[in-house]
């Protein structure tokens, strides 16, 4: 009977301890022991394929995170155009109620001085010996041509009925308002014989229509010198 004593055992136990761990499979022996050729070519195809599916996962990845960037971008540019849009409308809002406004207030003012202009150049032209019985408004008919346009205002035409004591004073009343730039149209009414205090007059009416005098017509003075 033999008894064999094992002198390096401490040399064994450190070539244990220091193979010790985790270590990857030698694939060049795993792929030298293989000798299928379609093993061998299916497990490279299996590799390639999830490379390749691992590198298209990471360009998809980066394609997505550039587009949630142009997404976010987006949509901050589009809050800020929408605050653009928004301040634009309430500008044309405004603007259409101020031209509103103003069209209101020339159409008041525009009126405003018809009757004065009337009333003056009707007094000018009237000749001596003759005096003014009425001067009244003659209503006008409104032409509406489309409903989606409002039309505008129809003239002013108005009527002067008056007394005379010479016929050659009402033809030269009527001459005068015909050749006033503030009248067109004057037309001769129906004039007739009145007896008035014991003394024959004659009776006489005039339509014409008020017209905006051209400006060589027109005379202007400051406020404070037509107060004076």
């Amino acid at each position: 009977m033999r008894i064999e004593v094992n002198l390096l055992g401490g040399a064994k136990r450190a070539r244990k301890k220091a193979g010790a761990g985790l270590r990857m499979p030698d694939f060049g022996r795993v792929f030298a022991q293989v000798k299928d050729p379609l093993f061998v070519g299916a497990v490279v195809a299996i590799v390639a394929a999830v490379l390749f599916i691992g590198s298209l996962f990471t360009v998809q990845q980066a394609q997505l995170a550039l587009l949630r960037s142009d997404a976010e971008r987006l949509r901050v540019e589009a809050r800020r155009y929408q605050n653009l849009i928004l301040a634009k409308r309430q500008a044309e809002r405004l603007r259409d109620s101020l031209v509103a406004e103003l069209t209101a207030i020339r159409e008041i003012d525009g009126d405003r001085y018809i009757w004065p202009h009337v009333m003056e150049e009707v007094t000018r032209a009237l000749p001596d010996y003759s005096w003014l019985v009425s001067l009244q408004h003659v209503p006008q008919p409104l032409m509406i041509v489309d409903d989606s346009i409002q039309p505008p205002p129809p003239p002013v035409r108005f009527e002067v009925a008056g007394r005379t004591s010479e016929i050659e004073a009402y033809t030269r009343f009527l001459r005068r308002l015909a050749a006033s730039p503030w009248f067109t149209n004057v037309v001769e009414g129906p004039a007739t014989t009145v007896v008035e205090e014991e003394k024959a007059m004659r009776a006489f009416s005039i339509t014409a229509t008020f017209q905006e005098a051209d400006s060589a017509f027109i005379r202007t003075v400051p406020v404070i010198e037509s107060v004076r």
